[in-house]
Parts: C-alpha cells; structure tokens; sequence
C-alpha cells in the first residue's frame, strides 16, 4: 500500500535542514512525501548569511485549500517541526485535526522544536508554548523531544533516569502515544562520550490490556554542530516505527544507527575538506545526505537499546 506523509517544515535551498533533510530520507524508504515549506532561505542560519521569504498562515491555508479543492489531501502521517509563529501553528493544527477526521488513522508525528542546551537556546517566542501544551502535543502521535523541550511541555525537571521516566509518562496522559527523548544531560554509564536518549511506547494489545516498553540509548557525541539532525530523527522514527509499529526498540536502533553513519560520513568530508587542525565550516558541515543513500536503506545497527525492565510492563 501506498503510504503519504504530509510534512510541515523549514526549506533551504543550499544544504539540509526541515524539509530537505526529511523529504530523501524518507523517499527512499518508500515513502511519498508532499512537502509545504514554512520558509525558504538560500541557506540554514547557522551560516553568516541568509536570505528568503517565511510562508504565513494565510498561504499555508490557500496551500492546504488546493488540495483540499482536489479531494488529495487523503495522508497516513504527517509531520512537522520548527515553527515560530502563534498563528502559523494554529493553522497547522486545524489542518490536522481536518486530516484526522478525514484519515482517523493518520499518525501525527511533531518534533516541537523550542529550544536546546539546558535553556540557554530558546529558538522560538515563549508565547508558542502553550500552543504546543493545549492544541500541538494532544493531536500528536509520536514526539521526539529534547530534555529541555520535554520539561518545558510538562513543568518537570529531568535529574535522574526515574525522572526522565515520569516526564515521557507525563507527555503519554497529554496524548501521543510514542514519546523519545533524543537528547538528555542524563550521565551515560559508558562514560561522557556518550549522551543519553530515552523512549517510551504505549500499546494496546488484541485483548484490550495495556502494555508499555521503555527504553534507553547511549548514543557516541560528537565534536561539532550539525544543523538538520533533529529533522533527519524524527522523519527515519517515523519511517521506521512504520515498519516496527509494536517494537520500539528496533525502530529507535535503525534511527539512531542512520544518525550515526550519516554524522560519521559527513564528519569525515568536513574534516578532510578543512584541512588539518582546521574547524569545519557550516558549509563543510552541511549533511551527506545522498551520499548515505545505502545506510538510510539498510543501517547498519551500532547502537543498541536497553529495554528498561523495572518502567516496562
């Protein structure tokens, strides 16, 4: 069967970030992908320059209104990240809870991008919080938070493993039903080369009962910044929880493990095209995305996840 997401993201013309890192990846595996692009710059705004226009809430609604016209707007998913407008937001959400009522099976995956490193970054105004609270988060399916966008969601600090545990049990009761937290400060127990990611999914068996698996990651850091990598998770966990609905462990092993052939294979490129004892451009550093082809298909697993037996039942 023929499976379509609808994705929601930024567009660049020179490099990998929303739309762009997600659109391939996903294609590849098979997936038809229509894409509505929230901005297109000439270029992520990692770089010293960029230029380009920001789609407002009225067009993306003309947009959605074209396919709507065409009776096309029929989705299986639909998936979305970085915005940082109230009203852009709104009007995502109306055309969700549309799709939805068109597709009731139609999984929304939200990756709701707000901020990184503890709250030292906060990437999008405070007052989009309480969208992502009350209309974005009880829509959504899957969530792929960071730790610091997770304890914003739900008021809790993230400290310890239980924590982290209570947290994604927290975001299950606001409604998604697949929680991963991509990054925590959590200590990792092989040592501070590693960060620390977690998952929790909630499934329904055949005879009604309710059974939930929990999961943790230690996953390699590494010495650079990578624009796009967020946007690249959450569109191969959509992939690959498609694949391995029941089986989160699996799913997240194949996501992480594409993550980490494709940031090895680009911080090979941009170390070599730097030149020794040099540090990577932002253009160096754009994603190799097409030359991972064979690793998006097939990954290689290197990072295995550890069921957390005593959070599971």
């Amino acid at each position: 069967m023929e499976c379509r997401v609808l994705s929601v993201q930024s567009h660049v013309v020179r490099g990998y970030v929303g739309n762009k890192s997600a659109t391939f990846p996903l294609q590849v595996l098979g997936f038809e992908v229509d894409s509505i692009n929230s901005v297109q710059f000439s270029n992520h705004t990692g770089y010293a320059h960029w230029k380009g226009q920001v789609l407002t809430a009225e067009e993306l609604n003309v947009l959605y209104e074209g396919i709507k016209l065409n009776k096309v707007n029929h989705y299986d998913y639909i998936l979305t990240g970085y915005s940082r407008d109230t009203s852009f937001l709104g009007t995502v959400v109306d055309i969700i809870q549309e799709l939805k009522k068109v597709n009731p099976n139609l999984v929304y995956v939200c990756d709701p991008v707000m901020g990184d490193h503890g709250g030292s970054l906060h990437y999008v105004p405070e007052k989009l919080l309480p969208v992502y609270k009350d209309k974005v988060v009880p829509l959504a399916n899957l969530l792929t938070p960071n730790q610091f966008e997770a304890e914003l969601l739900t008021g809790r600090k993230i400290n310890t493993e239980e924590d982290a545990v209570e947290v994604m049990d927290l975001l299950h009761k606001m409604g998604p039903e697949t929680v991963v937290l991509t990054s925590t400060d959590l200590p990792s127990k092989l040592g501070d080369q590693f960060l620390v990611a977690l998952g929790s999914q909630k499934i329904v068996k055949p005879d009604g009962t309710k059974i939930s698996q929990k999961i943790c990651m230690d996953i390699p850091k590494v010495d650079a910044v990578f624009v796009g990598t967020g946007d690249l998770f959450a569109a191969m966990l959509l992939a690959w929880t498609h694949q391995h609905p029941k089986d989160l462990k699996t799913a997240c092993e194949k996501t992480v493990s594409v993550m980490h052939h494709v940031i090895k294979r680009t911080m090979a490129y941009a170390n070599e095209i730097a030149g020794p004892g040099k540090r990577p451009s932002p253009a160096q550093l754009e994603l190799r995305m097409v030359q991972s082809k064979a690793d998006i298909e097939n990954p290689a697993v290197v990072v295995e996840a550890k069921v957390l037996k005593k959070f599971s039942n």
